[in-house]
């Protein structure tokens, strides 16, 4: 993990092919499992969707996520937008996932940036999802175990 104030980066090693990698981050039946349920995703660049989680009222979280989708590029790159769907203006987070095989695996790295360094809140949420992004990114992994 980086200590950039404005990011979070992980890089996580699976033991599993690209292709298994990408059905599992984007399929929504499988997002569902390590992420958050999806609503209306469709892994095509300008797709708007939703995803439902935990409300956390410390940080003013709605427990809604308002996303679009700004990049795919199978099996390699995933480019989301990130904000908390009962708020008017958009954080200016995107979330990516980026693909690379690795010998009979899959490295990924997760890029989860846009917050502002200056703002205390939005430095309250990174590092809120800084402590959550590696379990996040445990249970992708499990899913692709028990996916066979």
């Amino acid at each position: 993990m980086t200590d950039d104030p404005t990011s979070i980066v992980l890089d996580q090693f699976y033991p599993h092919p690209p292709a298994k990698v990408w059905r599992a981050i984007t399929t929504p039946e499988l997002m569902g499992q390590w992420l958050m349920v999806p609503i209306g995703f469709e892994p095509v660049a300008g797709n708007r969707f939703r995803m439902k989680a935990r409300p956390m009222p410390a940080v003013n979280f709605s427990g809604e996520v308002r996303c679009e989708v700004l990049e795919v590029v199978a099996p390699e790159r995933l480019s989301i937008t990130w904000s908390d769907a009962a708020t008017v203006h958009d954080t200016g987070w995107t979330v990516t996932w980026d693909l690379h095989p690795e010998g009979r695996g899959t490295r990924m790295l997760l890029t989860h940036s846009g917050f502002d360094p200056d703002d205390p809140t939005s430095q309250l949420s990174r590092t809120i999802m800084r402590g959550g992004w590696p379990g996040i990114v445990t249970r992708l992994g499990a899913v692709l175990d028990a996916a066979g």
